[in-house]
């Protein structure tokens, strides 16, 4: 900036403070998620805010080359002279050589770009390979720096915290236990235990999301995982997304176990459990509710409520790299504009949550047995049998007198009473017949079957 301010200068140029745009410690494939940069196109509308733009080269304002080609022609076209101090000359469009020139320029710096990338990405797994840190500090570790020669830093080196790792290690056992996340985070948190830092402003606490990350992290059980995602995507905009499982790289670290492997084996065998209760439940799908005769295919869309107006859930779904992600959100926000929550859940976050909700606190063995105790009884009826038999007996009753009464008009008794009196017979058998059949067609279970059942 200071050496841009004195070029400006020498050629007898005002520079406005208000007119300064710096991007510092962004990628330079970046160009929607550059704030300086976004300011510094939007200041072109309706008429440029200056008329010079000082720069050290091409590189400065991007490395990618239809990105940079773009944003010069239009920084032109608006009628701002593009100068680069390194070089003291003005970058012009006016001919086919200007843009041949512009394209090799843009190509050469988007190659350099990639060179670093490739530079950083070897350094990297140089450092993974030996076991060496290749990112920030991790909950259960400190950084410890190793010096080389010289006295200068020669790499970070990850040696267990023993607070932290006790922490860890609880983690695993709750979940052993039967736990859920929900759970284990209510549980450490109403313990006061120390949790991971808190980023983005949030509460310096254990979260359900943190707790899960802990329990998949394979280095507490001694292993490095390296190269799983990558960052960006090919254009070199910052998206994160999984690599394919060949590149990815796993290196032994014993000083680094935290939990024992039975401990690790037997906390995701019950993980694993509580999946495959979902997953048949639900026929095998990663999200949606298990079938109970109701037309909606998502978990919580007929389950959950708003919390700010009590309208229902709607599924809204966006883009999410090759993918569509799906989301719940306030049907009164999207679809009826009468609620002002706008928040969106993810949908496979909210659904696990909800089924270790029920995992935790609905299905253990008291609350199971009771339900099984009520099916049987429901199954059985209150007093269905007894009323059964109270009715066959009344219809048999009923079929003698019929008989008496038919044996009766044949021998010539008076016509017109025995005919009402048969008349009156028939019509409480046929309402005692459907009565009788209506609570055969119940499947009322029979004693013998309850152990089945229970079963």
């Amino acid at each position: 900036i200071d050496h841009a301010r004195a070029y400006a200068t020498s050629k007898g140029w005002v520079v406005a403070d208000e007119q300064v745009y710096v991007d510092d410690g962004i990628s330079g494939a970046e160009f929607a998620n550059r704030p300086a940069f976004l300011r510094l196109m939007n200041s072109l509308k309706p008429r440029p805010a200056f008329q010079v733009l000082v720069m050290s080269e091409e590189s400065r304002l991007g490395r990618e080359s239809i990105e940079v080609s773009y944003a010069l022609k239009q920084l032109v076209q608006a009628g701002v002279r593009v100068w680069l101090y390194l070089e003291d000359r003005e970058r012009t469009l006016d001919n086919p050589i200007d843009k041949v020139m512009l394209s090799l320029t843009a190509f050469a710096d988007e190659l350099e770009r990639e060179k670093a990338r490739q530079r950083t990405y070897d350094a990297m797994l140089r450092k993974a390979k030996a076991g060496h840190v290749t990112g920030g500090r991790l909950f259960g570790y400190d950084n410890i720096d190793i010096e080389g020669g010289g006295g200068k830093r020669s790499h970070v080196e990850r040696q267990i915290n023993e607070t932290e790792a006790a922490v860890i290690r609880r983690i695993f056992v709750l979940s052993v236990e039967g736990h859920g996340v929900k759970a284990i985070a209510k549980i450490l948190n109403a313990d006061g235990a120390p949790s991971p830092r808190a980023q983005c402003g949030r509460s310096q606490t254990w979260a359900p999301t943190s707790v899960r990350e802990v329990l998949f992290r394979e280095v507490y059980r001694g292993t490095i995982a390296w190269n799983r995602t990558r960052k960006r995507n090919r254009w070199g905009i910052q998206q994160q997304a999984a690599r394919p499982a060949a590149d990815w790289l796993s290196i032994p670290a014993p000083a680094l176990r935290i939990v024992d492997e039975d401990v690790w084996t037997a906390a995701h065998a019950r993980i694993e459990r509580a999946r495959a209760v979902y997953m048949r439940a639900t026929g095998g799908e990663t999200f949606g509710r298990p079938a109970l005769g109701n037309p909606s295919k998502y978990l919580l869309t007929n389950l959950a409520l708003c919390g700010a107006c009590g309208g229902t859930l709607h599924v809204v779904s966006r883009s999410h790299g090759a993918s569509r992600k799906r989301l719940y959100g306030c049907s009164g926000f999207h679809e009826r504009g009468i609620c002002q929550n706008r928040a969106d859940v993810p949908m496979t976050e909210a659904d696990y949550f909800v089924i270790e909700a029920l995992l935790d606190d609905v299905l253990d063995q008291s609350m199971i047995e009771g339900g099984v105790d009520e099916a049987v009884r429901l199954l059985q009826g209150d007093g269905t049998a007894d009323r059964v038999t109270a009715i066959e007996a009344q219809i048999a009753t009923i079929d003698q007198e019929r008989a008496r009464i038919v044996a009766a008009i044949a021998s010539g008794g008076q016509l017109d009473g025995l005919l009402t009196a048969l008349q009156a017979r028939e019509a409480t058998r046929s309402t005692l017949d459907a009565e009788r059949q209506a609570m055969r067609a119940e499947r009322r279970l029979a004693a013998g079957d309850t152990t089945r059942v229970r079963d």
